[in-house]
């Protein structure tokens, strides 16, 4: 019988020809990824080890980007306790300046390649299985562990496989098809399983779209998204810097725990309700629902086709007066080729702000919390009660497109009820959207 991705990425990291679910393994990491607010922890529990040493330093790397710019005196003691550990050990570290949002960072900078395992001590590692790299959440002392002995303890998962079938209409995007992944199959529909990606939808996806899905994954339950790595893959991959000679793919007699079909070609553009991911519907017809606040960018859609998708919907146009519209690039690459495209101009024009890069309003932290009874159109990745600040707020998750489309009309809305067209030169612009910032 023969193996999944993840399974194949496994056996490569515990020397193992085949590894099957179900099976307790220590596999070796190619990279461990911590926050601030997870670094934090971990470094304590480090330190609490007899003797211990980091394994590798450049394969351990913390990413200052939860509260930063420090937002208080509490994230700024944090912060420079990260700091310090960092310069002692000699591991790497991303801060104010260089930073970005760490799982549009590391692929932007070559650090993830595909075949690698990732083991980060936030949830949203799973990001990295779209350049075909077992990328999972592990808790913070897990993390601490993994610094020094370079391996992790897990379990082998099942995979399941979404095959997507069809043709996308007009502003459709990655993230409408992970909402509607999760719509169908619930957010414990893949629990503890490698969720794989398939079909010629997604061999049609730029990067950005494919890192999206792959983001979402976790949405679903999933240890980890993954999606087979390709020209698309190699090109992206190659020009961060990073290798590509460990491109694994599923065999065809591969076995599955399930196995999902779906022709996409009539989806519309998807908004997920509070106050879950799967609480999944059409766009269009939810226009009764004002709106507060937009939030574009972050880790989930913070790729330069993302700010493109929203800058074209947004050109020539004024946000609605009630509506405070943040936009967040996911680094500062990002963040640059923005300014250099004219996409900042456009997004001051029509009166949003733009921020540096920063997870803060996706967990509630600063630079957009909630008031109670506020409600947010959002390009993050989660709407649970409470995340985005007051218990009594609501997120409500969408595309880029659809946020910002929600943005000028002040209420849920598809850019094609606004009759804004999906032109052909953004659709050519964004099939270079991740990748090209640093790089080329």
């Amino acid at each position: 019988m023969g193996q999944t991705i993840a399974e194949k990425i496994l056996a490569a990291h515990c020397d193992r020809e085949t590894v099957r679910p179900g099976e307790f393994i220590n596999a070796r990491v190619d990279l461990v990824l911590a926050s601030e607010l997870s670094g934090i922890v971990a470094l304590r529990e480090f330190e609490r080890f007899a003797n211990a040493r980091i394994f590798d330093p450049r394969k351990v790397v913390f990413v200052f980007d939860h509260f930063t710019p420090n937002k208080d005196i509490d994230s700024a003691e944090i912060v420079r306790e990260c700091r310090e550990f960092a310069l002692r050990t000699g591991i790497r570290y991303y801060d104010v300046g260089r930073v970005g949002i760490q799982h549009v960072l590391l692929p932007e900078q070559g650090l993830v390649s595909p075949g690698d395992i990732v083991a980060g001590a936030d949830s949203h590692t799973c990001t990295y299985g779209a350049l075909g790299a077992f990328g999972t959440g592990v808790g913070s002392t897990d993390a601490a562990a993994a610094m020094a002995l370079g391996e992790i303890w897990l379990k082998v998962p099942p995979s399941t496989k979404i095959i997507f079938r069809g043709r996308l209409r007009p502003w459709v995007s990655g993230k409408d098809l992970a909402l509607y992944a999760i719509g169908r199959i619930g957010v414990d529909g893949a629990r503890y399983q490698a969720l794989e990606f398939a079909g010629e939808v997604i061999e049609g996806l730029d990067m950005a779209g494919r890192l999206t899905m792959a983001n979402m994954a976790i949405e679903a339950g999933a240890k980890t998204g993954l999606i087979a790595p390709d020209a698309t893959t190699t090109e992206f991959v190659r020009r961060a810097g990073g290798r590509t000679d460990r491109l694994f793919t599923s065999d065809p007699d591969a076995d599955y725990a399930a196995v999902y079909e779906w022709d996409v070609s009539d989806l519309e553009p998807q908004v997920a309700a509070p106050f879950l991911p799967e609480n999944t519907q059409d766009a269009a017809g939810m226009g009764d629902i004002d709106i507060h606040q937009v939030v574009i960018g972050m880790c989930t859609n913070g790729n330069l086709a993302d700010l493109r998708q929203a800058a074209h919907v947004l050109k020539g146009r004024k946000t609605h007066p009630r509506v405070r519209t943040i936009i967040i690039p996911g680094s500062q690459a990002v963040y640059l080729a923005a300014v250099r495209e004219g996409l900042v101009e456009t997004f001051i024009e029509a009166e949003c702000v733009v921020s540096t890069p920063t997870c803060g309003p996706c967990l509630g932290g600063h630079m957009g919390v909630l008031a109670s009874g506020e409600r947010c159109v959002s390009t993050s990745n989660r709407n649970f009660r409470g995340r985005m600040g007051h218990i009594q707020s609501e997120v409500y998750l969408a595309s880029p497109a659809v946020a910002a489309a929600s943005a000028i009309s002040g209420h849920i809305s598809s850019p094609t009820e606004l009759g804004i067209a999906e032109s052909d030169d953004w659709g050519v612009a964004a099939l270079s959207g991740a990748g090209e910032v640093a790089h080329g």
